[in-house]
């Protein structure tokens, strides 16, 4: 999957999960949402054990993590109306 992808795959996963907001972890020093460090997913915590990827997008900054249990997700988090995304590609 390439950025451009990952781009639609953003704005769609913002458009289906804009309902609620999803819990993730992340680490911040000179502004919000730096490094995330977990997620919960299906109810069970899950530490990010590395970065992939990172981009932004129009008001959102997004990540691709990998887990420690091997899992990769895609995180997204609005700006402007303070939410986490996550979405499992």
């Amino acid at each position: 999957m390439q950025v451009g992808d990952c781009f639609v795959a953003s704005l769609l996963a913002m458009t289906l999960l804009n309902a609620m907001s999803d819990i993730v972890e992340c680490h911040s020093e000179y502004e919000y949402a730096e490094k995330p460090i977990a997620l919960t997913w299906e109810g069970q915590r899950l530490e990010v054990a590395e970065i992939l990827a990172r981009w932004r997008i129009p008001g959102a900054k997004c990540f691709r993590v990998k887990t420690t249990d091997g899992q990769v997700f895609e995180l997204f988090y609005s700006e402007l109306a303070d939410e986490w995304h996550i979405h499992q590609p």
